[in-house]
């Protein structure tokens, strides 16, 4: 399930063999990446390339997403156009999103390629819409970026415009540079306010934007500690290194887990609310957190 994802790598979409080894480097989800990372005469490569790499319906281990390009500028409609149809993608993340509008403008151009193309193959299971997710209607799950003050204002209805909307997060570079904030403390509004419109719109808590200093590992582990308090659930990775230090930080402690676990056993026995020998009052909320909890301590057994 998504809400037990806790790395997210990105790759250049115009290097085909760093994207090969990163699907086998552990992270949860490989993000082929045609926007930044890609120098403009490399654009039309990377598509390509991309394309080829997403013709299979298994590509890899692991869920492929793919960022395309501004939705604003001229190249995104035709990385749609390309992408929607191919057996391999399992996600599409869309940069600069400011508004509700551009998320349906995507998933109708979307859902127009892939009608044309019949004989398309699902997505990899393990990407599939949770249970009692709304119909997508053949719209691959879409991955809103907000990295900018008019997406963070309508954080909401971004992350609520469209049934097949499967998550959010924060591009925090642009969003740092549009804000003029010099440090992570002015970000401190813009992500909360991400997680909380992606926890009202029923989705799984927002994964942390990336942390750009590869080498700083300590440095990462304290940012991802911090992330983990406002809510955030997982990071968004930019080198293999990377990945370890995020799960360790995200996975529950023992001692979590044995709340959850207790939680979760007297829920078991006991309808509606109730209160734990120890005095703790628990409620719904309170059960289907421990049972968050639980799946991500045991993801890996599955």
């Amino acid at each position: 399930m998504q809400d037990t994802y806790l790395t997210w790598l990105y790759v250049p979409g115009d290097r085909p063999a760093v994207v090969a080894k990163a699907l086998r480097s552990g992270a949860d989800v490989v993000l082929v990446d045609l926007e930044d990372a890609v120098a403009p005469e490399r654009k039309a490569y990377a598509l390509a390339a991309t394309a080829e790499l997403l013709s299979e319906p298994h590509p890899g281990p692991v869920p492929v997403h793919v960022r395309v390009n501004a939705l604003a500028g001229p190249l995104a409609d035709g990385e749609l156009r390309t992408l929607a149809p191919l057996p391999g993608l399992a996600g599409l993340r869309l940069p600069k999103t400011g508004g509700r509008e551009e998320v349906l403008r995507v998933a109708t151009a979307v859902r127009e390629a892939g009608a044309a193309a019949p004989d398309r193959t699902p997505a990899p299971a393990a990407d599939a819409p949770p249970p009692g997710h709304p119909a997508t209607g053949g719209v691959p799950p879409l991955y809103p970026l907000l990295e900018s003050a008019l997406g963070i204002e309508r954080a909401y209805e971004i992350a609520a415009a469209h049934p097949a909307v499967r998550g959010i997060a924060l591009g925090e570079a642009d969003l740092r540079a549009e804000l003029g904030v010099a440090d992570g403390a002015g970000l401190a509004w813009p992500r909360s306010r991400a997680v909380v419109a992606a926890r009202a719109a029923g989705l799984a808590p927002p994964a942390q934007s990336v942390y750009p200093d590869v080498a700083d590992l300590d440095g990462l582990a304290r940012s991802c500690a911090a992330g983990r308090a406002l809510g955030f659930l997982g990071r968004t990775a930019i080198h293999p290194r990377q990945l370890p230090v995020i799960e360790r930080a995200f996975l529950p402690t023992r001692q979590e887990v044995e709340r959850a676990e207790e939680i979760v056993a007297a829920a078991a026995t006991n309808a509606g609310a109730l209160a734990l020998p120890d005095g703790r009052f628990v409620d719904a909320a309170v059960v289907a957190e421990a049972h968050r909890t639980l799946r991500l301590a045991h993801r890996r057994s599955a």
